[in-house]
């Protein structure tokens, strides 16, 4: 009798959790990175080593999936290499890096190695599974909390180099985190609550393997609950080095996902190799130490002037504010002879280039007397 009943209490032990594994399927091929997006990293960022998703780190950015998921269970193993490591994945992501950060707008699902803290009560965060809406998003988290963050109930985490089992369950908003076989922390009224996968890179090396997913039912995500698609864009900056690029100077400088200037008596310009005709283009700009009054982006003999975030003119949204680092994005369209330039969502001026101006160009970043830092250049080629 005892062994029966031994025998129907491991049954129901695991008839749930081999249901629960119906319906995944792979997100991640364990051969190469089809379905997946390098979004704003170096080529050498993110690879496929020994059937794993190996990143070294370096720049900070993402890898996302090619296309939008709104219900879903996703799993996957992670480790990092060295003691300290940080990155994350990011639940219900946009396209590209939000404004003045080199993180995609989402909720995030920490990935923090034990080493990054020395005090195991630390108040700000955890190294178990921390989840928070970062860049725009918003979520109401389950306690325990601070802020928005939802902090792990249990701790489960294990540290390098050791392997971490993540079970994510986004569904209608809600959001809840298993930490190798405990479910310990999430959020409700999440938006957005349709969007891209991702993982991030930030600094340290690390592995993710056996990626999959199991879609649920749609529960009717509407607009404003959904991120944008994706139009396109592309980095122009690995973050890492300046290919792609020709001139320059002493003055710029890479510094991880910013590229800054530093002012001087003479002009340096840095030029794409690659010409353009008709483009969108985003560029953050963030001013030294006053609103830059020279250098901008040109492109066929037409320059769009930094001076246009002279004070007064350009200011960010309020909501923008706290979370900008203070840059102002500039977005730039340029079809046929016709230039569009909004800074920070505001239309800011339109002008017809005179005939006779070539169809075809780089585009330079061109740095005057007055120092600045740029990030998230992006461009795409419009029709």
């Amino acid at each position: 009798m005892k062994t029966l009943i031994a025998a129907l209490s491991l049954l129901l032990i695991t008839v749930p959790h081999v249901s629960a594994q119906k319906g995944f399927v792979p997100l991640f091929n364990g051969k190469n990175l089809d379905g997946w997006i390098n979004v704003n990293c170096a080529p050498q960022t993110w690879s496929v080593k020994k059937g794993m998703i190996h990143c070294t780190g370096k720049p900070t950015g993402e890898l996302r999936t090619t296309r939008m998921y709104e219900n879903f269970v996703l799993e996957l193993e992670w480790r990092h290499l060295k003691p300290g490591g940080n990155a994350g994945v990011f639940a219900w992501a946009g396209p590209i890096g939000a404004q003045g950060v080199p993180f995609l707008r989402a909720v995030e699902v920490q990935v923090l190695d034990h080493g990054y803290i020395r005090a195991s009560l630390n108040k700000s965060y955890t190294t178990h599974g921390d989840v928070f809406p970062i860049h725009g998003s918003k979520m109401d988290p389950f306690p325990p909390s601070h802020g928005s963050r939802s902090f792990p109930s249990e701790r489960h985490g294990k540290g390098s180099p050791e392997w971490n089992h993540y079970r994510i369950e986004c569904n209608d908003g809600t959001l809840w985190l298993w930490v190798n076989g405990h479910k310990v922390s999430g959020g409700e009224n999440c938006t957005w609550r349709k969007g891209y996968i991702a993982l991030e890179s930030e600094g340290s090396p690390a592995d993710f393997r056996n990626l999959r997913i199991k879609e649920l039912p749609s529960t009717g995500a509407g607009f404003n609950d959904t991120a944008p698609e994706y139009e396109g864009h592309r980095t122009l900056y690995t973050g890492t080095d300046l290919r792609g690029w020709t001139g320059g100077g002493d003055r710029w400088k890479e510094k991880d996902w910013q590229l800054s200037y530093k002012g001087g008596a003479h002009n340096q310009t840095l030029k794409t190799e690659e010409e353009f005709s008709n483009f969108e283009l985003i560029v953050d700009c963030a001013p030294g130490a006053k609103k830059p009054i020279q250098g901008g982006i040109k492109f066929r003999n037409m320059t769009v002037p930094f001076s246009m975030l002279a004070p007064g003119n350009a200011t960010p949204d309020e909501a923008l504010k706290k979370v900008n680092r203070g840059y102002h994005r500039f977005k730039i369209w340029m079809r046929d002879r016709m230039i569009t330039v909004h800074v920070n969502g505001h239309r800011t001026f339109v002008t017809e280039l005179p005939e006779g101006i070539p169809m075809k160009s780089a585009i330079e970043l061109v740095g005057g007397k007055d120092s600045f830092t740029l990030a998230n250049i992006y461009v795409r080629e419009l029709k």
